[in-house]
């Protein structure tokens, strides 16, 4: 199975990185992990409503050209369905027992995913209401792929 993430930004902040790396690490006993960093488009402060779907429409085409036709695409978005650890376990089982073997977690910049990014998604999902930064999302989505993959195993890591 191979597992990736599409992230719109560089990741700077070492406790990040070392957080992701320790998922991925875990992971790597289950699927071939990867995370894809796609460039931000750089916006001030203040946009008019044309020029935050023009940067959204620049990082989405940068997020498409990443996947692959046969990849099985989550985006996370607010307005996605919710799940439980249990849920989403479940689903990822489902997905590879029915050959889904390529699945993509797609995580967008400061202002969303366009249209386009959602629409190619297979389905949406969400963390719940809250609005985190997506370096964040980054390390919380690592971690619940891995404890997918353990409540799936049985392991008591989910407790």
């Amino acid at each position: 199975m191979n597992i990736k993430i599409i992230g719109v930004g560089k990741l700077k902040e070492k406790y990040f990185k070392a957080g992701i790396s320790e998922y991925a690490k875990r992971l790597s006993r289950f699927c071939k992990f990867e995370i894809v960093e796609v460039p931000d488009e750089k916006a001030p402060e203040s946009l008019s409503q044309a020029e935050m779907d023009e940067v959204m429409a620049k990082e989405g085409e940068r997020i498409l050209a990443k996947i692959k036709d046969r990849e099985y695409v989550y985006a996370l978005a607010i307005k996605g369905k919710e799940r439980s650890s249990e849920e989403f376990a479940a689903e990822l089982q489902q997905l590879t027992t029915y050959g889904h073997s390529d699945i993509t977690f797609v995580i967008g910049g400061s202002l969303g995913l366009t249209p386009t990014v959602l629409k190619r998604a297979d389905t949406q999902i969400s963390f719940g209401r809250f609005t985190l930064p997506h370096q964040l999302m980054r390390l919380v989505l690592t971690e619940q792929v891995y404890r997918a993959f353990m409540i799936n195993e049985g392991s008591p890591y989910h407790k």
